[in-house]
């Protein structure tokens, strides 16, 4: 008797962990949902999700999907209500950092079914958070954009001032400090994550106060436009595009930008949850994971416009000393791809634009710090908006 009790236990030891891990074992079907904030055109954030998305069900057989774009903050807990009780989803992306208390909270709802939150910081036991962070590209393109300005003042569009902004915006800007510690660096705010209109005034306007190289977060290639037109009528503008190959749309501006690749994110979740080995994981993938990608395109790192002219221009650093800016960007993504620990763009000293010191000589910041990041670098212009 006590052997069947004991035998009683294990099964339902074992039944209930592959319960709460997503109930997946190998060759069962799996079901995901995906929300997204921005429409799957927006060539931006939603379009690269759903990139990753579409690789994941190529790669993996035994996947079902489904998604909703255009999803506003407010109605997030409705659709995820209609993933899990229509679409008979066993797991829910949730795609956008306004959506984290609706995902806490549907998690609370729905205890046997498994949640990821994308660039949030909330866990529970069936919420798990990940991220593909791109400033280590940021910074890559802030060095690019310091050797390239000629007036000194270089512009950027942000979407919300929200940490992983001001974060991008940081890195930016420490990018252009290393090369040219005379340049400014200006943002104009759109409050939208997807506002082309929006977008092409806060980029003329920058370009009319003299910016002359754009970077940006927001889920269109309207700053790049922008750039590609004054280029065509003889005053060129830098541009740097944003999370998608948008190269295309500014063909004689875009000299850089980031990709990301969310496909290999989204298949070792899947993977992990169909198998059973799921926990509430914290991915955050940088350059060294595969998660970033240095470009505006695919084929190549840099726009080959633009390759002789960086080649041509000499820098200094501490540790490089004299070297051309094309040299240090190779060089620095180098040492991204080995680790934070041999490169990584928030390293002290760096002070505030108040002058306060935000980080030691030598001291890294954490991760904690860098996701609740919420000043401005000392070459940047202004203050953020409350």
């Amino acid at each position: 008797m006590k052997k069947l009790i004991i035998l009683a236990a294990l099964v339902f030891f074992v039944v209930g962990s592959a319960f709460l891990t997503g109930t997946a074992q190998a060759g069962k079907k799996l079901k995901a949902g995906f929300i997204y904030v921005g429409p799957v055109g927006d060539y931006g954030w939603s379009h690269a999700h759903e990139m990753g998305r579409r690789y994941a069900m190529k790669r993996l057989p035994w996947l079902d999907s489904v998604y909703v774009e255009s999803v506003s903050e407010a109605d997030c807990a409705r659709i995820i209500d209609r993933l899990i009780q229509g679409e008979k989803c066993d797991v829910v992306f949730t795609t956008s950092f306004g959506y984290m208390d609706a995902t806490i909270a549907a998690g609370k709802k729905y205890p046997d079914k498994i949640f990821m939150h994308c660039s949030g910081f909330k866990r529970a036991k069936n919420v798990g958070t990940y991220f593909a962070e791109l400033y280590q590209m940021y910074y890559l393109n802030g060095l690019m954009a310091g050797a390239l300005t000629k007036n000194n003042k270089v512009g950027y569009v942000g979407a919300f001032p929200i940490p992983e902004v001001i974060r991008h915006i940081d890195a930016y800007a420490l990018g252009v400090k290393a090369v040219n510690p005379r340049a400014t660096v200006h943002v104009r705010w759109l409050f939208a994550w997807y506002a082309p209109g929006k977008a092409k005034e806060a980029a003329e306007a920058l370009v009319a106060d003299g910016c002359d190289a754009l970077a940006f977060t927001e889920d269109s290639p309207s700053v790049i436009q922008v750039g590609q037109e004054h280029t065509e009528k003889g005053q060129p503008v830098y541009t740097f595009s944003h999370y998608s190959p948008m190269e295309k749309f500014g063909p004689d501006s875009a000299v850089s930008g980031q990709l990301v690749d969310w496909g290999i994110m989204y298949e070792k979740i899947l993977r992990d949850i169909h198998d059973g080995k799921w926990t509430n994981e914290d991915l955050w993938w940088r350059v060294k994971e595969g998660a970033a990608h240095l470009g505006a395109s695919p084929d190549h790192k840099i726009n080959p416009k633009f390759v002789g002219k960086l080649k041509s221009i000499m820098v200094s650093t501490p540790d490089l000393g004299k070297i051309s800016a094309y040299d240090l960007v190779m060089k620095r993504l180098a040492q991204m791809k080995k680790g934070p620990e041999v490169f990584d763009p928030f390293v002290g000293p760096i002070k505030d634009n108040k002058g306060n010191l935000r980080l030691k000589k030598g001291e890294r910041a954490t991760k904690g710090q860098l996701l609740s990041i919420n000043y401005y670098v000392d070459n940047i212009v202004g203050n953020i908006p409350k």
